[in-house]
Order: C-alpha cells, then sequence, then structure tokens
C-alpha cells in the first residue's frame, strides 16, 4: 500500500481578509489530499480571525487557533505545537500554491528519505507581473548535502524560505522559529542543517509570492534600521561558529559571509547614526579595520566588495556621504 503521511501545513494569519480565501483555497485543492491546515489567527483586528473560522466551518481539515499578536514567529511556533503531521509545512498568507507542489514534495521525500525536501517558487507583483527570480530551481531533481546547502546559503545562492519546503516533524523537536527578528528562516535552518545530511532539491516553481503593497508577510520598516541589517550580522556572527564546528571547509566563505553583511549594513545605515554612542556600527567598523587581510585574500569577496570594504575600514562615515551622493545622482 502507499504510503500517505500526514502533512501539517501551518498559515500564520494577520488582517489579510482579502487575500486569505485564496491563499486556503489553493492549499485544501492540493492533489495531496491527507493533509491538515492549520491557520494561527494572529490577534487580526479587521474581521479575519471570523473569516478564519467560517473557512474551517466549510472543511474538516481546517482547524484555527487564535493568539495575541505576537508576530509571524510566534504564530508558526504554536502552529508547531498543534500540528499533528508527520511532516510540516509553511505557507504566507499573501501566497499560494500550485496543486500539485505537495504531492510532489512527499513523494520526493519518501523516495529519498530526506528530512527536507525543497520546490522552485516564483514571485509575481500586485499587477500580476513576474519578477526576477530570487533562487534559480535546479534542472533535475537533486539531494543536496549540507554542507553545499551551506555553502549556497552563504554565497547568497541557497533558498533558505521555509514556505518552500517540507520538513520532518523530528527535526523540530529541538528548534523553534526565533521570535523577535529577522531572518528567522535562515537562523532556524542553519541550526537544522547540522542535524540533517541534506535537502532534496526540486524542479519547478510551484509556490507561488504575492508582492503587494503594505504586505505584513514582506514588508520591513525602513525606521527600524537595526533589525533590517543588524540582525543579518548576528546571524552571520552566529553562523561562522557553527560552520567552524561543523563544516571547517567553509570557513573562509563564512568569513566572506559575514563581510558582505557589514558591507550592506554600512551601506545602508543611515549617516546621523554613524556615531560613537551606537555601538553596533562601532562594532561593526572594528570589526572590519580588524580583518583588513582577510578581505584581500578572501576569494569569494568581488573586487568591488573589496575596494568599499578596505574603504570603510578607513573612512567609513565619508564613504558613507560619498556613495549617498552618488545614489541621488542615479536617482536612486
Amino acid at each position: 500500500m502507499e504510503l500517505r503521511p500526514l502533512i501539517s501545513v501551518i498559515v500564520p494569519v494577520y488582517n489579510i481578509k482579502e487575500y486569505l480565501p485564496r491563499c486556503v483555497s489553493s492549499i485544501l485543492n492540493q492533489t495531496y489530499r491527507n493533509l491538515e491546515l492549520i491557520l494561527v489567527d494572529d490577534g487580526s483586528t479587521d474581521g479575519t480571525g471570523a473569516l478564519c473560522d467560517e473557512l474551517a466551518a466549510r472543511d474538516e481539515r481546517v482547524h484555527v487557533f487564535h493568539k495575541e499578536n505576537g508576530g509571524s514567529s510566534s504564530a508558526r511556533n504554536l502552529g508547531i505545537t498543534k500540528a499533528k503531521g508527520e511532516y510540516l509545512g509553511f505557507v504566507d498568507s499573501d501566497d499560494y500554491i500550485s496543486a500539485d507542489m505537495y504531492e510532489r514534495l512527499v513523494q520526493g521525500i519518501l523516495k529519498s528519505s530526506a528530512g527536507i525536501a525543497q520546490i522552485g517558487r516564483d514571485e509575481v507583483d500586485a499587477e500580476g507581473r513576474k519578477l526576477p527570480n530570487i533562487c534559480e530551481p535546479p534542472a533535475e531533481d537533486i539531494f543536496i548535502p549540507s554542507a553545499e546547502f551551506m555553502k549556497e546559503l552563504l554565497m547568497h545562492r541557497g533558498d533558505c524560505s521555509y514556505c518552500t519546503k517540507l520538513v520532518a516533524r523530528n527535526l523540530f523537536e529541538k528548534h523553534r522559529f526565533p521570535v523577535g527578528v529577522l531572518n528567522e528562516d535562515f537562523r532556524l535552518l542553519v541550526e537544522m542543517l547540522m542535524e540533517t545530511d541534506g535537502v532534496l532539491s526540486l524542479t519547478g516553481q510551484t509556490y507561488h509570492v504575492f508582492y503587494r503593497i503594505g504586505s505584513n508577510t514582506r514588508k520591513a520598516d525602513k525606521n527600524d534600521f537595526s533589525r533590517v541589517y543588524g540582525d543579518c550580522v548576528d546571524n552571520a556572527d552566529m553562523v561562522q561558529e557553527l560552520v567552524q564546528e561543523k563544516f571547517p571547509q567553509l570557513q573562509e566563505i563564512a568569513m566572506r559571509f559575514g563581510l558582505f553583511q557589514r558591507l550592506e549594513y554600512l551601506l545602508h545605515i543611515p549617516i546621523v547614526r554613524m556615531t560613537r554612542d551606537n555601538t553596533q556600527y562601532v562594532a561593526i567598523c572594528k570589526y572590519v579595520r580588524g580583518h583588513v587581510t582577510d578581505i584581500i585574500g578572501n576569494r569569494y569577496l568581488t573586487r568591488k566588495n573589496k575596494i568599499y570594504l578596505l574603504l570603510f575600514a578607513v573612512a567609513p562615515k565619508g564613504v558613507r556621504q560619498v556613495h549617498a551622493g552618488l545614489m541621488r545622482l542615479r536617482g536612486k
């Protein structure tokens, strides 16, 4: 008899009445029928919570849990504790999926015995225009060992999103999504790669990211700079320690990742915040100055990366002022 393990699909929900029905419909209309849909209402104030209850009344596979607002990670974590499936998937409430997505992911996992399987995504804006791919799907199904997948993540080529993945429940026994930080998917995936052999990557793009103005799941508050880029630097430090322990052959690439994340910070920090009382800014400048040899000798940094980093090591505020002027001239 063909194995049909139960899948739990977890969707954090917050003030999304207009788009939630499409998301839910795409999940319930999967060719793989043995699934439960867990909607976690994260303190919605626009009637979305009531809509969740209505959707649950139409299909016994839908389960709704209401909670105070705490963000996407806390909503996902509640869904994990309520899930009954052997495998867990995640979909953002803005998005939708092709009908065969979970069928393909399940079959891939069962054939390969992988703990994590992923499939490609495309991205569409509010006008229906397809956007450039963030991650290119493979030409054929391929199992990527953990060290190689880590390398792709550190080179900014890999897909860290849990929305494109199906994950064995046992991998969540010791782990949850970190609450109160950005880039939470990256952080959790890096931890899981320490405990699994790798990731099965499938061809095609069956997850559809929908970019809309005011998206709760993807918008970043430009005024909260420290969360956007500061968390990226924290992640770089975390992954550098893990690489040293588990994948020492990737240390130069991990160093490139840490330097690149700090370069992003220095290129985007508002000039008015480049002050001595900004402890993170001061620490990042000190780090860059202390790694000049690593900058020059790193094979994975581009020439442009190296030039900017070396200039920042000498005169960070002056470089930012010049860079800001160039961006204004280019209309960016």
